[in-house]
């Protein structure tokens, strides 16, 4: 998909991405990034005895990937003039290392602001494992230029 234009986005449109993986590494250097060492992520003897069994990847890398599969869409491409808001995010379940994630996006909302050269475009966002199992949801809103 190409870029889309404010005037390109139609209420009830969905895309979905395509998948990525979630590494030992992207979680390492999230974890390098961010400065969050907590233990749950990075420390597999201390996870084993959560109720999670295991570490798993940090909610906001897969916040991150999620909107990174969404650019490369084409929907959230290069027209967007600002990331505006995150919007009711939910962390449903646990992005684990070793799960390929996607994400499913719905245009829910539309607002022409000619004033700022485009219209803020509001996406519900379903972030999906392989097994079809939604481990975050929520809204973003972007701001992207006329055409």
């Amino acid at each position: 998909m190409s870029a889309l234009f404010f005037e390109d986005f139609e209420l009830g449109m969905k895309v979905a991405s395509a998948g990525r993986t979630v590494t030992e590494h992207d979680v390492a250097a999230f974890a390098g990034l961010s400065g969050d060492f907590n233990q749950i992520h990075t420390d597999a003897e201390f996870a084993r005895a959560t109720p999670f069994g295991q570490r798993i990847a940090h909610g906001l890398l897969g916040l991150s990937i999620a909107s990174g599969l969404a650019v490369q869409t084409g929907i959230l491409g290069a027209n967007v003039i600002a990331f505006r808001e995150v919007g009711e995010w939910k962390f449903v379940k646990p992005v684990f290392i070793g799960d390929t994630i996607h994400v499913e996006m719905e245009v829910v909302e539309t607002k022409a602001f000619p004033r700022l050269g485009g219209g803020l475009v509001t996406i519900l966002a379903n972030v999906q494992n392989q097994g079809g199992e939604t481990t975050m949801k929520g809204t973003w809103t972007v701001l992207v230029r006329f055409k």
